[in-house]
């Protein structure tokens, strides 16, 4: 009599248990309060530069530069794609979701930059401005 060949339990079982890592990696948590607040503070600053934000070829006012990376906050959100500012900056606000062509700002009379330097450099300075600050009581 032939015996029929069994199955090992544990490469399924492997299987399973790489699966489900997976996605629990792929699951994004909520954004902190201090992200939350730092991509706030970046959408400000944006808005209140007085730089020209270039996208897909067109110069836009700061003002609607704002309020376009607020729409692609808002898409990245819904997803839970933009848990923290640099994700953010890395996802929605350093190229065009259409052409991928890079994102620029130019403020004065300087030469632009890529948008995502710029945020970059923003957060570098919001973040040392908050160490700097005490807490309020």
């Amino acid at each position: 009599m032939t015996s029929i060949p069994t199955i090992p339990r544990r490469p399924i079982a492997s299987a399973w248990l790489a699966l489900a890592l997976l996605a629990a990696g792929a699951a994004q948590a909520a954004p902190s309060a201090a992200a939350e607040r730092e991509i706030q503070q970046l959408m400000q600053a944006l808005g209140q530069s007085g730089c020209q934000f270039e996208r897909n070829g067109s110069w836009y006012d700061s003002a609607q530069a704002q309020e376009h990376l607020q729409k692609k906050l808002a898409y990245l959100r819904k997803r839970d794609l933009a848990d923290t500012a640099e994700l953010f900056i890395e996802r929605g606000a350093s190229q065009s979701s259409l052409s991928g062509k890079p994102y620029h700002v130019r403020c004065g009379k300087g030469p632009a930059m890529t948008a995502a330097s710029w945020l970059q450099a923003r957060l570098v300075q919001l973040r040392a401005a908050a160490r700097a600050t005490p807490p309020s009581p």
